[in-house]
């Protein structure tokens, strides 16, 4: 009879590039998550997208959280630009936390698929270049007030 294994700390999943990627952001993670990155070096950002009305607003919360440079054009290309090139917000790796992104998916659902392709585009090409790329998506709608 094996015995079971413990599962691994989130700071080292975290830190291995091979699991990098976007994927669902379980349930009560999030501060979880942002703590093991923190420990591992990595930048975490956490984008609210609850309250978030159309692209333009998902674009000026992703750069806000990422300090995109003032040359950020606002746009899909520009988008994919800057994350796919952080010299700005060095860090040994990155975690985006994509909150409260349901209801913004269910009104916005070309776009929110859009996005999901440019953040797995872009760690793909972190994994190139030996830097963890995540992506958390928290497909839950706003909490209640």
């Amino acid at each position: 009879m094996s015995t079971p294994t413990a599962p691994l700390p989130l700071s080292t999943l975290l830190a291995d590039i091979s699991r990098a990627g976007v994927r669902p952001l379980p349930p009560g993670s999030a501060e979880r998550l942002a703590a093991a990155a923190s420990q591992i070096g990595f930048n975490c950002a956490r984008i609210d997208l609850g309250d978030c009305e159309d692209k333009a607003a998902l674009l000026t919360r992703i750069a806000t959280a990422l300090k995109f440079p003032r040359w950020f054009g606002h746009n899909w290309d520009a988008l994919a630009d800057c994350l796919g090139d952080l010299d700005w917000l060095p860090a040994k790796g990155y975690v985006l936390l994509l909150e409260h992104a349901g209801s913004f998916r269910e009104r916005h659902s070309e776009d929110f698929e859009t996005l999901l392709a440019i953040l797995r585009e872009c760690a793909r090409t972190r994994a190139d270049e030996q830097i963890a790329f995540w992506a958390f998506a928290d497909l839950s709608g706003p909490e209640p007030a």
